[in-house]
This record gives structure tokens, C-alpha cells and sequence, in this order.
């Protein structure tokens, strides 16, 4: 006679919600990779970036801008500097009488100054006179008169261009040449949301060397797409996704080689929200 193996009532309960932990730890495993399977599949949607010449903004080819202190460009002390520009045939504060205005990002703010240390993104100075904060070295300043959409005033008196020599015995860690072809970044900048996003007002300086289709050029690589820039004029970047956006821009020659300096190519990342 074959015997009976009686099994506690406890272990079979404990066996059977085993089993029921063991099926829904596979259920959950299951939905879990489903659920990251369908996160894969979801696309960002391909960019048609283009890059248009910006139009209709006033010239303004008498505006002056001139730097009356720090007038040699020797500070003897790093840290509170004060700058004290002159601006004739321009308004500061004022808006910019141009649909580009409406077009673009825009100053509530007005004109200013776009005041540039080594190539680093600008600080803004709606009025002539400011003070910055200074570090010891010597550096590359550019400033120039800016529309309130931030497009740059471009004629040979809208600009200035000066070394500045800080502290004692300030060392050159750049190898900073005032008067070799340098390009100099505006804009893009920052973060951009709602309308701001669908128009971004590209614009730079170019010092001693001009732009032509058999010359020197200004290689713009936006999202890794590559554009030519041919003539020293602002332009219009449409067709970007939401997120980041990164922009190289290079000064190349007309065999496509970069020209040496230390501040011919450089690289910003800017931010589109809704």
C-alpha cells in the first residue's frame, strides 16, 4: 500500500503566493522592457535647418562708438575697472525701428553694447558708462553698438577693438595679436522659448580681414549641419528642435583651412524651451 505524505496546509499557501510573486515579478519584468522598447522607437524629428540672410534693419553707418577710459588699455590693478564709452549717432535704450524687432529675440531694454572679453559670450550695457569686474592678464576686448534685437552695428566706427594689460607684469596665456584676422562670436546666446524659438539671429564680427566666395570664410556647423558664410552680414537659423542647439563657427581660408588665432573657432551650446 502506497503511503500518504501529508503536506502542512502553510507550505502549500506559501508555495502558492510563490508562485504568484514569481508571475507577476515576470509580468512587471515583461511590461517594464516593453514599456523601455517603446521609448526606443520614439524618434526626434529630422531638423531642415536653414540659414537665410536677415534684411530690413536700419544701418546706422554713422553710429560711433569710442572708448574714453581705460584710454591706453593699462590697468594696474585686477578686479572693479570702470568703462566709460562715447556714442554719437546712436540711441542706447532705445528700440530698434525695424519688423526684425518682432522677428527676432528682442531687448525690452533697447540698444546697448555688447561688451566681449576674449571671445566669451557678452554682457549687455544699456548705458555708457559701467563697471566690470576684471581679471588679471592680458586680454582681447570687442565692443560694439548692438540693436535692441542684438543684431551688431557693423562699420568701421562701431566697434572697439583694444588689448588691455592687467595687474603687474600680466602674462599673455592667450598669444593675443590686436591686428591678425579675428572672428569674434555674438549671437546665438542663452535660452530661447515660445516665438523666440523659431527665429535665432546669427551674428559675429570679423576684424582685420574681410569675407568673400574666392577669400576667407566663416564655416558655421549648427546641429552638424554644415553652411558656408561668404559676406560679413546677420543671418537667420530656422528649422531647430526644441532642446539643445550647438553652433561652431571658423574662420577658414579659401583653400578651407583654419587661420591660426586664438579665438577663429569657437563652440556655444544654446537652449530652446516651449
Amino acid at each position: 500500500m502506497k503511503k500518504l505524505i501529508a503536506i502542512p496546509l502553510g507550505a502549500i499557501l506559501a508555495l502558492s503566493f510563490s508562485c504568484k510573486d514569481f508571475k507577476k515579478g515576470v509580468e512587471d519584468g515583461y511590461n517594464d522592457a516593453k514599456k523601455e522598447a517603446e521609448e526606443v522607437k520614439i524618434e526626434t524629428p529630422e531638423e531642415n535647418i536653414t540659414l537665410s540672410k536677415l534684411e530690413d534693419s536700419p544701418a546706422y553707418s554713422d553710429a560711433v562708438l569710442r572708448l574714453e577710459n581705460p584710454s591706453d588699455g593699462k590697468i594696474a590693478e585686477a578686479g572693479p575697472v570702470d568703462f566709460n564709452f562715447t556714442v554719437s549717432n546712436y540711441e542706447l535704450g532705445a528700440q530698434t525701428d525695424s519688423p526684425n524687432a518682432n522677428l527676432l529675440a528682442n531687448s525690452g531694454k533697447g540698444q546697448h553694447i555688447h561688451f566681449i572679453l576674449n571671445n566669451e559670450p557678452y554682457s549687455a550695457h544699456y548705458e555708457s558708462t559701467f563697471t566690470k569686474e576684471m581679471p588679471a592678464g592680458v586680454h582681447h576686448l570687442v565692443a560694439f553698438l548692438s540693436r535692441s534685437y542684438h543684431e551688431s552695428v557693423k562699420n568701421e566706427n562701431s566697434v572697439v577693438v583694444q588689448k588691455l594689460e592687467i595687474g603687474e607684469n600680466p602674462e599673455d596665456s592667450k598669444g593675443i595679436q590686436i591686428d591678425a584676422p579675428t572672428l569674434i562670436y555674438s549671437r546665438p546666446k542663452g535660452e530661447y522659448s515660445g516665438k523666440d524659438t523659431e527665429n535665432l539671429l546669427l551674428d559675429f564680427f570679423v576684424l582685420n580681414t574681410t569675407l568673400s566666395a574666392d577669400g576667407n570664410k566663416v564655416k558655421a556647423t549648427i546641429n552638424g549641419q554644415e553652411f558656408m558664410i561668404t559676406e560679413w552680414v546677420p543671418h537667420v537659423i530656422k528649422g531647430l528642435n526644441k532642446g539643445e542647439v550647438t553652433i561652431k563657427l571658423e574662420l577658414i581660408d579659401q583653400e578651407g583651412n583654419g587661420i591660426p588665432g586664438p579665438f577663429n573657432t569657437v563652440e556655444r551650446t544654446v537652449t530652446l524651451k516651449e
